[in-house]
C-alpha cells in the first residue's frame, strides 16, 4: 500500500511484511506493527492537500532483523513540491536496501542532485532499527533533530550525534546537509540503544516552526514541552503530538506535516546466532560498526 495513493488511515496495527517497503508522500494517520516496535504515523499535506512535500518510507528486511524509516521533507510545500516528492520516493525506493545509510544517504544526495537540478533540496532523517542488539541507528541530512522519551526516567530529550570540535563543540566540517545542496557532502550516522516502551520521535519541520499566539516560533524546546504533556503510552502518540502542536497554533500549520513516532516494545524475532548478528551489523553499519554500535549513542539534552 502505498500513501501516495490518496487518503487513507487504519485504526488497526498494519503488519508490514518482510521486504516490503510501505509509505507514500499523501494523507495518513494510522497505526504499523514492525518488529520489535509499534509505530504510529500520522502525514497531513498543506492545506488540506492529498499529496505533499514530505515523504515517509518504512521498510523491514533481514528476517526481521533489520526495520528502516525514512522521513524527506522537500523545500516547498504543498502541490508545488509534490512532483519532486513523488521522484524522490521513487528514488528511495530504488535505494531503501542499500545496506549503509550513510551510503544510501550519499546515493540519495547524487541522485536528487541530478534529478532536481538545483531547483530543489530536501532534508532527510534515515533510521534503522537493528533488533538483535536493539539499537536505533540515525543518518540525518539536515533534518530536525529527533526526540527521544526513555521510558525508564521519563525524560525526553534532543538525538543528535554529530561530531563536534572537543575545544569549542561546535560541529566538525561540513557534513549531514541536506540533499541537493552540495556533492560530494559527508553522512554521518550513530547508534542509541532502546529500553522497552522508549519512544522516538521523528517529524518535519512544521512542527518546530508553527508559531504560537505570540507570533514566535516553537522550537525544539517548545515541542519537547508538548510531547512531554502527551501520554506516551497511547497508541496514536503521534497524532496525539502534531494535536498539541495544531493545538497551539491558531493560524494552523503552513505546511506540509508529518510525524512517525517508534515505540520499541522489545518484541523481537527470534535473535540469529553471534556471528549472523555480527555480519548484518557489518553490513548495515560498515567498517565503523565497533565504535558505532556497542555504545549508548550520542544524546545532547535540552
Amino acid at each position: 500500500m502505498s500513501a501516495a495513493h490518496g487518503p487513507s488511515s487504519t485504526r488497526e496495527p498494519r503488519a508490514v511484511a518482510c521486504m516490503e517497503v510501505w509509505g507514500g508522500s499523501g494523507r495518513f494517520s494510522g497505526l504499523l506493527s514492525m518488529p520489535g516496535n509499534d509505530v504510529s504515523v500520522v502525514s497531513e499535506p498543506h492545506a488540506g492537500g492529498a499529496e505533499g512535500g514530505d515523504v515517509y518510507y518504512l521498510s523491514n528486511c533481514a528476517a526481521g532483523s533489520i526495520t528502516r524509516f525514512v522521513l524527506a521533507d522537500i523545500s516547498g510545500h504543498g502541490v508545488e513540491a509534490a512532483g519532486i516528492a513523488r521522484m524522490l520516493r521513487d528514488l528511495m525506493r530504488r535505494r531503501i536496501n542499500t545496506a549503509n545509510q550513510t551510503r544510501f544517504a550519499l546515493e540519495l544526495n547524487r541522485a536528487f542532485l541530478a534529478a532536481a537540478d538545483g531547483a530543489r533540496f530536501a532534508t532527510a532523517l534515515l533510521a534503522t532499527y537493528f533488533a538483535p542488539t536493539d539499537h536505533l541507528v540515525i543518518c540525518n541530512a539536515g533534518h530536525p533533530r529527533p526526540l527521544h522519551l526513555s521510558a525508564e526516567s521519563g525524560e525526553w530529550r534532543v538525538l543528535d550525534g554529530q561530531s563536534r570540535d572537543a575545544s569549542t563543540g561546535r560541529k566538525a566540517g561540513i557534513a549531514n546537509l541536506p540533499l541537493g545542496i552540495i556533492e560530494p557532502t559527508n553522512y554521518e550516522q550513530f547508534a542509541v540503544r532502546l529500553g522497552r516502551n522508549d519512544v522516538v520521535l521523528v517529524y518535519s519541520d512544521a512542527l518546530t516552526e508553527a508559531r504560537g499566539v505570540d507570533g514566535a516560533m516553537l522550537g525544539e524546546s517548545g515541542l519537547l514541552a508538548e510531547a512531554a504533556r502527551v501520554d506516551p503510552t497511547s497508541p496514536d502518540i503521534a497524532e496525539r503530538v502534531l494535536s498539541a502542536v495544531r493545538a497551539r497554533t491558531p493560524d494552523g500549520i503552513d505546511d506540509d506535516a508529518t510525524v512517525i513516532a517508534i515505540r520499541h516494545n522489545a518484541a523481537d524475532p527470534p535473535a540469529p546466532g553471534l556471528s549472523a548478528v555480527w555480519a548484518a551489523a557489518a553490513a548495515m553499519l560498515g567498517l565503523g560498526i565497533r565504535e558505532s554500535l556497542p555504545g549508548s549513542g550520542a544524546a545532547q539534552p535540552v
